[in-house]
């Protein structure tokens, strides 16, 4: 449970994870609003994707609405590998300002787009480089709350990633919804939901004037009184606090260890270091699975698959992804704020993928033997057959599993594995593979639930159950455990060695302590 206690104590910390994910709300929105975008009639018609009869061009409609989600995924896998060298050298929250002001710039280019091919040319620019943004602060925005947040806590704090996701689909479904209710056709249509980014993006940058940098970047770089003054900070205790010299002493000790074992080897240390391979092999795989889970197909075309399980008609379709949005909004928020430190990592996660799995094969089993009337998204129908029905709230209890593992879990699992020097690295590599799989499904998503029909269920299901469950079961656990503890975990290096190197940092701490006390008492006479 969260008690009052425990929120105020860690305050500073909770409101650096608001400013810093207020980038991530731009994350789930831009996941969610271009599949309403691209379906809408008016888009349809004025960038040239309807027949001569006014029917849907099903190829050249697919091909636009893939390249107007995809692009920026493109653009989001280079910002994340770019984003590793900007957060070694100027620190965290630098590096955020400056691919948060990426992102306002792209932002505005969508928002300013006109129709025709040189308005769907300044669509697909301004999705690049709004892209290159989010891919930028998708990477550096966990490994900077998971570095200043209290290792009995870090879970919940780092999980409100995940909540923040799920906040920015949800406004971006429900603000398709209203457009589609209350807004005439016209360009409009598109220049409402891409202008609401800039409202989150500046949030963000404004916010970000009032946090501190990461103590354990501080700390990597020779800042040392300067990142035990933060992180006393942060704690809300002096910097004389035995709990506040003992985490600085553990964070000291396991950056001296890295420098003395990886003395020289630069960027290599990342795969070169004892210990380390296997957790950017962990990085890499955890997000090719979670993507590929089916959720994020869900999310970007959720009234074509909505429509395909029967809701058709482009408000029904809507309302349904909307409620959608709402569940899994709510879900997230529940198991970051009750769960997340209660079940652990490893059993969250397989039991989110037995769920996902199971609630996909029935969904798949159902559209087989009741499918629904043939029509598009915009098709009008005068009833939801109740197949339709139970296929819907299947997919409402999946995204339930899917906000209770492999939703918030990989982003904080990726933050709590690696150690400092080489975190940015770490979270570059897997908000890459986030953004690759995600370009990847999201260029493949359209023309798969056209070709494959409800196996598209199945195909999912099985990557549930076979895939992810598998391997929740062959990680190790890290509920609990400070962020140097890893270094044990993947065997870098022993506890007998780390706790000796503790306690040499403790007694150098606190001389430093004495002798700056005795300097002032002395001034004082």
């Amino acid at each position: 449970m969260v008690s009052s206690e425990h929120i105020f104590k860690n305050i500073r910390v909770y409101w650096l994870a608001f400013v810093v994910y207020w980038g991530i709300v731009l994350f789930g929105y831009d996941t969610g609003i271009a599949g309403g975008v691209v379906s809408a009639p008016f888009f349809l018609k004025t960038f040239g994707l309807l027949n001569a009869d006014g029917s849907t061009n099903v190829h050249r409609s697919n091909d636009v609405s893939s390249n107007v989600v995809s692009v920026l995924q493109a653009g989001a896998f280079f910002g994340a590998l770019g984003s590793a060298p900007t957060s070694a050298k100027i620190g965290r929250r630098y590096t955020l300002l400056i691919f948060s002001v990426v992102f306002l710039v792209g932002a505005i280019l969508t928002t300013v787009a006109s129709g025709g091919h040189r308005g769907l040319a300044e669509i697909y620019a301004g999705r690049v480089i709004t892209g290159f943004g989010v891919g930028g602060i998708s990477a550096v925005s966990p490994a900077f709350v998971s570095e200043c947040s209290p290792k009995e806590v870090r879970g919940r704090i780092t999980g409100l990633f995940q909540v923040f996701v799920a906040f920015g689909v949800m406004m971006s479904y429900w603000v398709n919804y209203g457009i589609n209710i209350h807004i005439q056709p016209g360009p409009k249509l598109w220049r409402i939901p891409f202008g609401i980014q800039l409202i989150p993006a500046g949030i963000m940058c404004l916010g970000l004037l009032t946090v501190k940098e990461s103590p354990r970047w501080l700390a990597s770089v020779g800042r040392t009184e300067e990142a035990l003054a933060t992180l006393a900070y942060l704690r809300k205790e002096p910097e004389t606090s035995e709990a506040v010299i003992h985490e600085m002493a553990e964070i000291e000790a396991a950056i001296q260890e890295e420098r003395e074992a990886r003395q020289g080897l630069g960027i290599r240390e990342a795969f070169s270091g004892k210990g380390n391979f296997v957790r950017f092999a962990i990085a890499f795989i955890i997000f090719l699975l979670q993507q590929w889970s089916g959720q994020n197909s869900v999310n970007y075309y959720s009234p074509q698959i909505f429509a395909s399980i029967g809701f058709t008609a482009r408000r029904n379709g809507l309302l349904a992804t909307g409620i959608y949005g709402v569940v899994k909004f709510i879900a997230t928020s529940i198991f970051i704020f009750f769960g997340v430190e209660w079940l652990g990592r490893k059993a969250s996660l397989f039991i989110s993928a037995m769920g996902m799995g199971t609630c996909f094969f029935i969904i798949g089993a159902i559209l087989k033997t009741h499918p629904p009337p043939a029509a598009g998204a915009n098709s009008v129908v005068a009833t939801v057959q109740p197949a339709s029905q139970g296929m819907a709230a299947m997919l409402y209890i999946y995204v339930c599993f899917y906000s209770m593992g492999w939703g918030p879990l990989p982003w904080v699992y990726c933050s709590d594995i690696f150690p400092t020097r080489t975190r940015h690295y770490g979270m570059a590599l897997a908000s890459a593979s986030q953004w690759l799989w995600n370009f990847t499904l999201t260029k493949t998503t359209p023309d798969m639930v056209t070709a494959l029909g409800f196996k598209i269920f199945l195909m999912f299901a099985t990557i549930n159950i076979a895939g992810m469950g598998t391997f929740s079961l062959l990680i190790p656990e890290t509920r609990g455990r400070s962020l140097e503890d890893m270094d044990v975990i993947f065997g870098a290096v022993t506890q007998e060695q780390r706790d000796k190197g503790i306690a040499k940092q403790e007694r150098a701490l606190d001389q430093q302590h004495h002798a700056s006390a005795e300097d002032e008492k002395e001034e004082n006479v």
